[in-house]
Formats: structure tokens, sequence, C-alpha cells
């Protein structure tokens, strides 16, 4: 098992690991425990009582948040005609059809996010494989396909985050970076845990909301008491 630097055994002296902080308190000892140059990002996990396996428990959403994710966002748009200018206006890095499939099946993937109109799915999902495990295929639970792409690159690029629920329950978002402090950063939690809780399957036994942490890049994981969080 690697060990940890000095650094960071050093701020994490600070953080019972075991106690669970009201969501102000935890993110305060979270940004404290950044000790890098960089501005790190700061990322939140929350466990959750479904069985990802069951098609019916499956959490998958998108949430604007308020204050962005404080970096550039590159944002390309399967479509074709006049779509593609519809795109280009609303910020798309790049757009095309068939031809921006071969780039990609050539290995191109210099973009964050991807857009596709419903009539070009078919030509996406050849290339499944390589969007899919790298979480970047169009979808239309997160509002990625969808013909009204102005809103959609609109969204993306002001900080729209998309997540989905892994084999082990967990959902992980990141939320923000360490320079823009606390409060915007628990403006962002908050939205982001709202969409989470909406989105409880209605088949979800027991407590939906087990467990929560959240950590800078580079920084120890603090976590949180789920009744803090609607107190905030």
């Amino acid at each position: 098992m690697p060990k940890h630097g000095k650094n960071y055994r050093e701020v994490s002296k600070n953080i019972d690991r075991a106690r669970k902080y009201p969501a102000k308190d935890a993110m305060d000892l979270a940004l404290q425990a950044s000790y890098t140059k960089f501005d790190q990002t700061v990322d939140v996990a929350v466990n959750l009582g479904v069985n990802p396996k069951y098609a019916d428990q499956m959490v998958r959403g998108a949430v604007t948040l308020p204050h962005g994710l404080g970096k550039e966002v590159k944002v390309i748009v399967f479509c074709k005609g006049e779509n593609e200018q519809v795109a280009l206006d609303a910020g798309a890095d790049a757009v095309g059809a068939e031809e921006l499939v071969e780039k990609i099946k050539e290995g191109w993937l210099e973009f964050d996010k991807a857009v596709a109109t419903p009539d070009m799915m078919a030509h996406v999902g050849k290339i499944g494989k390589i969007l899919g495990p790298r979480g970047l295929m169009p979808n239309a639970k997160t509002g990625t396909v969808t013909f009204d792409i102005a809103k959609a690159v609109s969204e993306l690029k002001a900080g729209k985050v998309s997540f989905k629920v892994d084999k082990a329950g967990i959902v992980h978002a990141p939320i923000g970076k360490v320079s823009f402090g606390a409060q915007k950063l628990l403006d962002n939690f908050t939205s982001f845990m709202s969409m989470v809780e909406k989105l409880k399957p209605a088949s979800a036994k027991g407590a939906y909301i087990k467990g929560i942490a959240i950590s800078t890049t580079m920084g120890p994981g603090v976590k949180i008491e789920p009744s803090s969080i609607k107190a905030e």
C-alpha cells in the first residue's frame, strides 16, 4: 500500500477520519488541507443505497452548478446541416457529422463533453467503446442528446456536471476549484446534492444517502453528516 507524503500526513492531522462533519465545517477542513501551489479541484463522492445492477436503480443525471467548475470546458457537437452553425454560435469547440466520428476513431480526444442530435446517434454509436469508458458518450438522460443544441452547449460551457452511479453504488463529481472559497463551493455542493436526492429511485429501500465525502485533488477526504445538508 503506497505511503502518503509528509505534507499529506501533516494536513490530515486536523481531520478526524471517523467523524462526520457538518457540511460547512467539512468544506473548511477540506480547503485547509489543500497544500499544493496549483488550484486543486474539489470533488464529492456520495455512497448511495442502491443496487446499480438493476436498471430501475441506476442513478444518472446532470446539474448546472450555480458557480460553474472554474475551468474551460471544451464541447463538441455531432450534428449536420444548419445545426452546425447553431452549435458554433453557442460556443461549441468542434462540430461535424460522420467526419467527426472518423476523427475520433483515429484517436482525437481533445474535448471534455460531447453533444449529439438524435439523428446522429446511429453514427456516434460506432465510437461508443471509445467515448463510453471516458464518460463522453452523449445521453438523453443528461440532456446531451437533443435538438436544442444551443441550450445544451451553453449549459455545459457554464459548468453542467453529468454523473452516474458506479458499480459500487457511488456517485463522483467535481464541484469547483479551491480558489472558489467555501461559500461558492457549498452552493455548488448543495445544488449537486439536491439533484441526487431528486433522482432517488422509487425501488430503493432503506437509507438512500449512506455516506458523503469531499476532498481536493491531492488532499484527504472529509466525511459529511448527511442530515446537515438541508440545514446549510
